[in-house]
């Protein structure tokens, strides 16, 4: 691949982190007059229709499979990630989801070599993985949260992590389909809307639609709507699309970092000792995973003596 197709993707992924990084501040602020249901269903209908609007041509598919696939993908990345990370929230503490979340890679570079078209993983990965997976842990449990253990959130967020490994590689075959990035998110989007429906009654979705009039709370929602999901599904797919779905999976170990650093810049809270070691060694371990040796030059031969 070109360097500046790769490049580009780095790009792309390191976007999408940083903008769903600092989206716990808009969705803290929405809680006051939302429930977390309430804000996801909101937030990717507002996405859908974003994309609809940038690009309102419809998708044409050439096969049933290539619809399953788009069907399965809108299942896991949009409807049962956020409903299992947001159920889990209710048993477990946040920072045991913090982190069980956050070995999404591990379950993405696992699987994807069970896969025939599995990419090769070189030694680098898996030791840049372990480093970012302890530094994420030093992040959330080395203040004042201590482990404790919740069987029954702890495994509804490690079934989201896998969820979302389910998505990224699901993504990564979309994109073999050489179709727009736009309409397929907007694709993705709309499966999740509706697998999402019969969940909302259980789930007491009865929003407030007359909170929205207050400028801080639509603010939020669009935020949320057209940055964190219309904008960033589109670029985390594009990095998928350039990196596969394995190495763009590991920048979700950024995420931790980027809330630590957004907290005391916006929130005034205090960074401590184990999360500035945590996110020198998360971004040690983002750097090892990525890192690809150059290959040997080969020595030119031996002149022959005349």
């Amino acid at each position: 691949m070109p360097e500046k197709e790769t490049l580009a993707g780095h790009g792309a992924a390191l976007f999408s982190i940083l903008v769903w990084g600092t989206t716990f501040i808009s969705t803290k602020v929405l809680l006051r007059a939302f429930a977390p249901v309430e804000i996801l269903f909101l937030r990717f209908v507002l996405g859908f229709l974003a994309l609809a609007l940038m690009c309102p041509r419809r998708l044409k598919l050439t096969d049933r499979r290539q619809e399953l696939t788009f069907a399965a993908a809108g299942l896991c990345g949009v409807t049962l990630y956020f409903l299992l990370e947001n159920i889990a929230l209710t048993y477990t503490l946040a920072s045991n989801v913090g982190v069980i979340v956050a070995v999404s890679p591990l379950f993405t570079a696992l699987i994807s070599r069970l896969m025939p078209e599995g990419e090769k993983l070189r030694p680098t990965f898996f030791a840049g993985l372990a480093a970012a997976l302890g530094g994420v842990a030093l992040i959330t449990w080395g203040g004042s949260a201590a482990l404790e253990l919740n069987p029954v959130g702890d495994l509804l967020a490690l079934l989201a992590a896998l969820v979302w490994s389910l998505y990224s590689l699901l993504t990564r075959r979309i994109g073999g389909f050489g179709y727009s990035t736009v309409q397929s998110t907007r694709r993705i989007f709309l499966y999740g809307l509706v697998f999402m429906l019969p969940a909302l009654p259980l789930l007491g979705f009865r929003p407030d639609f007359a909170a929205l009039a207050q400028g801080v709370n639509l603010a939020n929602l669009l935020y949320l709507g057209l940055g964190a999901s219309a904008l960033c599904f589109v670029t985390w797919n594009a990095a998928v699309g350039r990196l596969g779905a394995v190495k763009t999976s590991v920048y979700i170990f950024l995420v931790p970092v980027i809330t630590v650093v957004t907290s005391a810049v916006v929130l005034h809270e205090p960074i401590t000792a184990a999360a500035v070691a945590g996110t020198a060694l998360t971004l040690a371990g983002l750097f090892l995973s990525q890192y690809r040796p150059r290959a040997p030059q080969p020595r030119p031969a031996p002149e022959r003596a005349e």
